[in-house]
């Protein structure tokens, strides 16, 4: 092996890896971006809270805990849903580039999730002893998604039908 092939694979290897850092690179800044408007916005409402930015799933994630935030969520998390699209905007206009962005405030949809994968295994365990598909009432995306991947992780399929908001998710038997 010469020389020149042995440099050749090192950057080669670190040219696989680049794309990688540049997202999670670019996945960082747009929380950034992300924290500074949530602060200006509970700056404005006089609000205390703490934001925590991380990357999970190849998205920017941010929680805002402490104070008093349930006012922020609202009673079925529609506040929470409006802040997070409001924020998503936010990132858009200032970077360029779309956001898929999570919020999560006074552990909402972590609460949510737990609730969320809990509903998914009894319904799977429904669907695989009845054989027939069960149809789960009208949810967000972000819930449909906690059901699907709760779902393929067992096993089984599902499908989203309807139109919003009353698109719900159906298990199907294997």
């Amino acid at each position: 092996m010469t020389e020149t092939e042995t440099e050749i694979v090192p950057e080669s290897e670190s040219a696989a890896e680049t794309p990688k850092k540049s997202l999670i690179a670019r996945l960082e800044e747009e929380g950034d971006v992300a924290a500074d408007y949530l602060e200006g916005l509970l700056d404005i409402a006089d609000l205390d809270g703490d934001i925590d930015i991380d990357v999970e799933n190849e998205r920017a994630s941010l929680a805002i805990a402490g104070g008093s935030l349930s006012h922020l969520v609202g009673d079925s998390g529609e506040v929470l849903d409006a802040l997070q699209e409001l924020t998503r905007l936010a990132v858009q206009t200032s970077l360029g580039e779309r956001s898929r962005l999570m919020l999560d405030i006074d552990n909402f949809r972590s609460n949510k999730k737990i609730e969320l994968t809990k509903l998914a295994h009894e319904i799977a365990d429904e669907v695989k002893s009845s054989g027939e598909q069960v149809k789960l009432k009208p949810m967000n995306a972000f819930e449909r998604k906690v059901i699907h991947d709760t779902i393929q992780e067992i096993g089984l399929t599902s499908e989203s039908e309807g139109e919003e908001p009353n698109r719900c998710v159906v298990v199907l038997p294997a």
